[in-house]
Protein backbone atom coordinates (compact mmCIF):
# COMPACT_ATOMS: atom_id res chain seq x y z
CA UNK A 1 0.00 0.00 0.00
CA UNK A 2 1.21 3.52 -0.82
CA UNK A 3 2.24 6.01 1.84
CA UNK A 4 -0.14 8.72 3.08
CA UNK A 5 1.29 12.06 4.23
CA UNK A 6 -0.58 14.59 6.33
CA UNK A 7 -0.25 18.37 6.22
CA UNK A 8 -2.70 20.41 8.29
CA UNK A 9 -3.15 23.62 10.25
CA UNK A 10 -4.69 21.68 13.17
CA UNK A 11 -1.86 22.41 15.62
CA UNK A 12 -0.73 20.19 18.47
CA UNK A 13 -2.72 21.52 21.44
CA UNK A 14 -6.03 19.85 20.66
CA UNK A 15 -7.36 16.46 19.63
CA UNK A 16 -7.87 17.27 15.95
CA UNK A 17 -4.82 15.44 14.59
CA UNK A 18 -5.62 12.35 16.66
CA UNK A 19 -9.24 12.41 15.44
CA UNK A 20 -8.06 12.54 11.82
CA UNK A 21 -5.67 9.64 12.32
CA UNK A 22 -8.35 7.64 14.12
CA UNK A 23 -10.69 8.13 11.16
CA UNK A 24 -8.01 7.02 8.72
CA UNK A 25 -7.28 3.91 10.80
CA UNK A 26 -11.00 3.10 10.94
CA UNK A 27 -11.15 3.25 7.15
CA UNK A 28 -7.89 1.33 6.61
CA UNK A 29 -6.17 -0.24 9.65
CA UNK A 30 -2.95 -0.91 7.72
CA UNK A 31 -2.52 2.67 6.46
CA UNK A 32 1.05 3.99 6.60
CA UNK A 33 0.89 7.56 7.92
CA UNK A 34 3.65 10.15 7.89
CA UNK A 35 3.24 13.67 9.26
CA UNK A 36 4.72 16.46 7.16
CA UNK A 37 3.49 19.10 9.61
CA UNK A 38 0.46 20.08 11.64
CA UNK A 39 1.89 23.51 12.47
CA UNK A 40 0.96 25.37 9.28
CA UNK A 41 -0.29 28.81 10.26
CA UNK A 42 -4.10 28.67 10.40
CA UNK A 43 -5.65 29.32 6.97
CA UNK A 44 -2.24 30.26 5.51
CA UNK A 45 -2.32 28.86 1.97
CA UNK A 46 1.12 30.21 1.04
CA UNK A 47 2.69 28.50 4.06
CA UNK A 48 1.03 25.19 3.18
CA UNK A 49 2.14 25.36 -0.45
CA UNK A 50 5.73 26.17 0.47
CA UNK A 51 6.00 23.29 2.95
CA UNK A 52 4.32 20.75 0.68
CA UNK A 53 6.16 21.92 -2.43
CA UNK A 54 9.48 21.61 -0.62
CA UNK A 55 9.12 17.92 0.17
CA UNK A 56 6.42 16.01 -1.71
CA UNK A 57 8.70 15.02 -4.60
CA UNK A 58 11.08 13.34 -2.13
CA UNK A 59 8.45 10.68 -1.41
CA UNK A 60 7.99 7.62 -3.62
CA UNK A 61 5.83 7.92 -6.72
CA UNK A 62 2.23 7.05 -5.92
CA UNK A 63 2.30 8.68 -2.47
CA UNK A 64 -1.00 10.28 -1.44
CA UNK A 65 -0.82 13.70 0.22
CA UNK A 66 -3.75 14.85 2.35
CA UNK A 67 -3.82 18.64 2.81
CA UNK A 68 -6.09 19.76 5.64
CA UNK A 69 -5.39 23.49 5.59
CA UNK A 70 -8.26 25.99 5.34
CA UNK A 71 -10.38 22.93 4.64
CA UNK A 72 -13.70 24.73 4.17
CA UNK A 73 -12.66 25.68 0.66
CA UNK A 74 -12.70 29.15 -0.82
CA UNK A 75 -13.93 30.84 2.30
CA UNK A 76 -16.70 33.30 2.95
CA UNK A 77 -19.05 34.01 0.06
CA UNK A 78 -17.98 31.09 -2.15
CA UNK A 79 -19.40 27.64 -2.71
CA UNK A 80 -17.02 25.18 -1.00
CA UNK A 81 -15.55 22.33 -3.01
CA UNK A 82 -12.95 19.60 -2.53
CA UNK A 83 -10.69 17.96 -5.10
CA UNK A 84 -8.43 15.01 -5.70
CA UNK A 85 -5.59 15.49 -8.17
CA UNK A 86 -2.69 13.67 -9.77
CA UNK A 87 0.49 15.64 -10.44
CA UNK A 88 3.98 14.37 -11.24
CA UNK A 89 3.06 10.81 -10.20
CA UNK A 90 1.75 11.91 -6.81
CA UNK A 91 -1.85 12.20 -5.57
CA UNK A 92 -3.28 15.11 -3.58
CA UNK A 93 -6.60 15.66 -1.81
CA UNK A 94 -7.41 19.19 -0.70
CA UNK A 95 -10.09 21.80 -0.38
CA UNK A 96 -10.51 24.05 -3.41
CA UNK A 97 -8.74 26.93 -1.69
CA UNK A 98 -5.80 27.65 -3.99
CA UNK A 99 -3.37 25.03 -2.65
CA UNK A 100 -3.56 22.80 -5.73
CA UNK A 101 -3.57 25.72 -8.15
CA UNK A 102 -0.33 27.08 -6.65
CA UNK A 103 1.33 23.70 -6.24
CA UNK A 104 0.60 22.63 -9.82
CA UNK A 105 0.75 26.09 -11.42
CA UNK A 106 -2.95 25.62 -12.20
CA UNK A 107 -2.36 22.51 -14.33
CA UNK A 108 -2.62 19.17 -12.49
CA UNK A 109 -2.31 16.11 -14.72
CA UNK A 110 -5.76 14.95 -13.63
CA UNK A 111 -8.41 16.55 -11.42
CA UNK A 112 -11.75 15.34 -10.03
CA UNK A 113 -14.40 16.89 -7.82
CA UNK A 114 -15.05 15.01 -4.60
CA UNK A 115 -18.68 14.49 -3.56
CA UNK A 116 -19.49 16.00 -0.18
CA UNK A 117 -22.07 14.89 2.39
CA UNK A 118 -24.91 17.27 3.35
CA UNK A 119 -23.93 20.27 5.45
CA UNK A 120 -25.54 18.83 8.56
CA UNK A 121 -23.22 15.81 8.30
CA UNK A 122 -20.05 17.78 7.54
CA UNK A 123 -18.39 18.41 10.91
CA UNK A 124 -14.85 18.33 9.52
CA UNK A 125 -14.18 18.36 5.75
CA UNK A 126 -10.68 16.94 6.25
CA UNK A 127 -12.05 13.99 8.21
CA UNK A 128 -15.37 13.55 6.37
CA UNK A 129 -14.40 14.28 2.73
CA UNK A 130 -10.63 14.20 2.26
CA UNK A 131 -9.78 11.23 4.48
CA UNK A 132 -12.13 8.75 2.71
CA UNK A 133 -10.90 9.93 -0.69
CA UNK A 134 -7.27 9.52 0.37
CA UNK A 135 -7.90 5.99 1.61
CA UNK A 136 -9.64 4.99 -1.62
CA UNK A 137 -6.57 6.14 -3.55
CA UNK A 138 -4.34 4.19 -1.17
CA UNK A 139 -6.44 1.10 -1.80
CA UNK A 140 -5.76 1.38 -5.50
CA UNK A 141 -8.93 2.98 -6.84
CA UNK A 142 -8.35 5.15 -9.90
CA UNK A 143 -8.80 8.88 -9.53
CA UNK A 144 -11.73 8.79 -11.96
CA UNK A 145 -13.68 6.60 -9.52
CA UNK A 146 -13.67 9.28 -6.82
CA UNK A 147 -15.75 11.85 -8.65
CA UNK A 148 -16.49 13.61 -11.92
CA UNK A 149 -13.73 15.44 -13.81
CA UNK A 150 -13.26 19.02 -12.65
CA UNK A 151 -12.64 21.72 -15.22
CA UNK A 152 -11.06 24.36 -13.02
CA UNK A 153 -9.53 25.23 -9.68
CA UNK A 154 -9.90 28.23 -7.45
CA UNK A 155 -6.89 30.15 -8.74
CA UNK A 156 -4.24 31.95 -6.81
CA UNK A 157 -1.11 33.17 -8.56
CA UNK A 158 2.47 32.62 -7.46
CA UNK A 159 4.60 35.73 -7.15
CA UNK A 160 6.64 36.13 -10.35
CA UNK A 161 10.24 37.31 -10.58
CA UNK A 162 10.97 40.53 -12.40
CA UNK A 163 14.12 40.10 -14.49
CA UNK A 164 16.04 43.00 -16.01
CA UNK A 165 19.50 43.27 -17.56
CA UNK A 166 21.18 44.21 -14.30
CA UNK A 167 18.59 43.46 -11.65
CA UNK A 168 16.31 40.76 -10.25
CA UNK A 169 13.32 41.73 -8.11
CA UNK A 170 11.83 38.99 -5.98
CA UNK A 171 9.92 38.54 -2.74
CA UNK A 172 9.98 36.58 0.49
CA UNK A 173 7.73 33.55 0.06
CA UNK A 174 8.29 31.91 3.45
CA UNK A 175 9.71 32.55 6.91
CA UNK A 176 10.96 29.34 8.48
CA UNK A 177 11.10 28.22 12.11
CA UNK A 178 14.48 29.91 12.62
CA UNK A 179 13.35 33.22 11.16
CA UNK A 180 15.23 32.73 7.91
CA UNK A 181 13.67 34.42 4.88
CA UNK A 182 13.21 32.21 1.84
CA UNK A 183 12.73 34.09 -1.43
CA UNK A 184 11.48 33.14 -4.88
CA UNK A 185 14.83 34.17 -6.41
CA UNK A 186 16.41 31.05 -7.88
CA UNK A 187 20.06 30.20 -8.35
CA UNK A 188 19.35 29.83 -12.08
CA UNK A 189 17.96 33.39 -12.29
CA UNK A 190 21.03 34.79 -10.51
CA UNK A 191 23.36 32.91 -12.86
CA UNK A 192 21.48 33.86 -16.03
CA UNK A 193 21.06 37.56 -15.24
CA UNK A 194 24.40 37.89 -13.48
CA UNK A 195 26.49 36.38 -16.29
CA UNK A 196 29.38 35.86 -13.89
CA UNK A 197 29.15 39.33 -12.33
CA UNK A 198 29.21 39.56 -8.50
CA UNK A 199 25.76 40.19 -6.99
CA UNK A 200 24.70 42.82 -4.48
CA UNK A 201 21.64 41.63 -2.55
CA UNK A 202 19.47 44.45 -1.16
CA UNK A 203 16.81 44.01 1.54
CA UNK A 204 15.55 46.31 4.27
CA UNK A 205 18.53 48.66 4.81
CA UNK A 206 21.10 45.93 4.26
CA UNK A 207 23.33 45.07 1.32
CA UNK A 208 25.07 41.68 1.17
CA UNK A 209 27.70 41.05 -1.50
CA UNK A 210 28.70 37.45 -0.76
CA UNK A 211 26.59 34.31 -1.06
CA UNK A 212 27.61 31.90 1.70
CA UNK A 213 27.79 28.11 1.35
CA UNK A 214 25.45 27.80 4.37
CA UNK A 215 24.11 29.92 7.24
CA UNK A 216 26.66 28.51 9.68
CA UNK A 217 29.26 30.58 7.83
CA UNK A 218 27.53 33.83 8.84
CA UNK A 219 29.04 35.88 11.66
CA UNK A 220 26.91 35.90 14.85
CA UNK A 221 24.47 38.78 14.49
CA UNK A 222 25.46 39.42 10.89
CA UNK A 223 23.20 39.14 7.85
CA UNK A 224 24.05 36.45 5.33
CA UNK A 225 22.62 34.96 2.16
CA UNK A 226 22.76 31.42 0.82
CA UNK A 227 20.91 29.07 -1.50
CA UNK A 228 18.86 26.33 0.15
CA UNK A 229 18.36 22.74 -1.05
CA UNK A 230 15.74 23.95 -3.53
CA UNK A 231 18.20 26.51 -4.93
CA UNK A 232 16.16 29.42 -3.56
CA UNK A 233 18.01 32.47 -2.27
CA UNK A 234 17.63 32.78 1.51
CA UNK A 235 18.44 35.52 3.99
CA UNK A 236 19.42 34.83 7.59
CA UNK A 237 21.08 36.34 10.64
CA UNK A 238 23.90 34.43 12.30
CA UNK A 239 22.36 32.91 15.44
CA UNK A 240 19.45 35.34 15.14
CA UNK A 241 15.88 35.65 13.85
CA UNK A 242 16.16 37.48 10.52
CA UNK A 243 12.46 38.28 10.11
CA UNK A 244 12.25 40.02 13.49
CA UNK A 245 15.64 41.73 13.34
CA UNK A 246 15.25 42.96 9.76
CA UNK A 247 11.53 43.68 9.87
CA UNK A 248 10.92 41.53 6.78
CA UNK A 249 8.13 39.02 6.40
CA UNK A 250 6.09 37.25 3.74
CA UNK A 251 5.97 39.23 0.47
CA UNK A 252 8.75 41.66 1.44
CA UNK A 253 10.79 42.75 -1.58
CA UNK A 254 14.36 41.58 -2.17
CA UNK A 255 16.56 42.86 -5.01
CA UNK A 256 19.69 41.34 -6.54
CA UNK A 257 21.66 43.93 -8.50
CA UNK A 258 24.66 43.65 -10.79
CA UNK A 259 27.05 46.29 -12.11
CA UNK A 260 26.33 47.22 -15.73
CA UNK A 261 28.66 45.63 -18.28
Amino acid sequence: MALLTLLTDFGYRDHYVAALKARLLQLEPTVQLLDISHAVEPFNIAHAVYVLGSVYADFPAGTVHLVGVSDLGRGFGAEPAWHAARFQDHFFVSADNGVLALLCDGRPDELVLLPAPPDDQLASPTRDVLAPAAVRLLQGEPLSALGPPAAQLHELLNRQLRLQDNRITGHVVHVDHYGNLITNISRAAVEVVGRGRPPAIHFARETVRDILPHFAAAEPGGAGCTFNSRDCLCIGIGQGHAAELLGLYYDSQVDVRFMAD
